[in-house]
């Protein structure tokens, strides 16, 4: 009897199945490495979060460097138009005079009555101007003769200006050139003109309108905005020239 219950139950010893443990024991040895791989996943999700983390604060670093020196630059460039002064030595073989405004023109012509050169240009002139009506509008005590004052009706901005004095400026020969514009204008002017004239010495003469307060230019928005605008435009034209003069 005892002899048989072994042969017919060969699977128990101790009155647990054999057969049994195999199972939980493969069961529970399978289980293990889906663990650990899943723990081994998460981990790896932890350096990519702090790489992205890295790549972020390194980009909003580099964005907060570039704005800070954008601004460290844009006060410098306010200061230096609200430090604008006449010199006290205003005298040229010429004058130029870009137009954007009565009052610029007006003080290029006095400087030549004052005789601080004999030849004058007035770069920008709309082409349906008269000398007539140029004379009547700045009201000067001499007529706008063409053997002293001479119109450019081509240039249509800034760096037009500085093609066609470039162009005036050679086919005279003159070596001094007074540039008489808006103090706002006078920075981008200067650039202009160095990239067309090297080797002409350019004497900056500002015009202060009356309507603009550069003195206290950060308690006006308009005028923040005015010298913000030609602030751009004055980075633009020295990249540019840069670029062209490298190629």
């Amino acid at each position: 009897m005892s002899h048989a219950n072994t042969v017919i139950e060969p699977g128990l010893e101790d009155g647990v199945p054999i057969v049994s443990d195999a199972h939980v024991s493969t069961s529970t040895d399978e289980s293990r490495p889906a663990s650990r791989g899943l723990k081994s996943g998460q981990a790896g999700t932890k350096p990519r979060r702090k790489k992205r983390f890295g790549l972020r604060f390194a980009l909003v670093a580099v964005l907060t460097a570039f704005l800070g020196a954008a601004l460290g630059q844009f006060l410098v460039f306010a200061h230096q138009v609200a430090g604008a002064k006449v010199p006290s030595s205003a005298n040229a073989d010429a004058i130029v005079v870009l137009t954007g405004g009565q009052a610029r023109v007006n003080e290029a012509i006095r400087l030549l009555e004052e005789g601080r050169a004999k030849r004058l240009l007035i770069s920008g002139v709309h082409p349906g101007t008269t000398r007539e009506q140029l004379a009547a509008v700045t009201a000067s005590d001499m007529p706008l003769e063409k053997n002293s004052v001479e119109l450019d009706r081509v240039a249509l901005n800034t760096a037009g200006n500085a093609v066609e004095t470039a162009n005036w400026v050679r086919k005279n020969g003159f070596s001094s050139l007074l540039v008489v514009t808006s103090a706002y204008h006078l920075p981008r002017a200067e650039v202009e003109l160095s990239g067309a004239l090297p080797k002409v010495d350019l004497i900056a003469y500002p015009v202060f309108s009356k309507g603009l307060n550069l003195n206290d230019w950060y308690r006006e928005p308009a005028t923040i905005r005015l010298l913000m605008r030609e602030y751009v435009k004055y980075i633009l034209a020295r990249l540019r020239i840069t670029v062209r003069g490298v190629s």
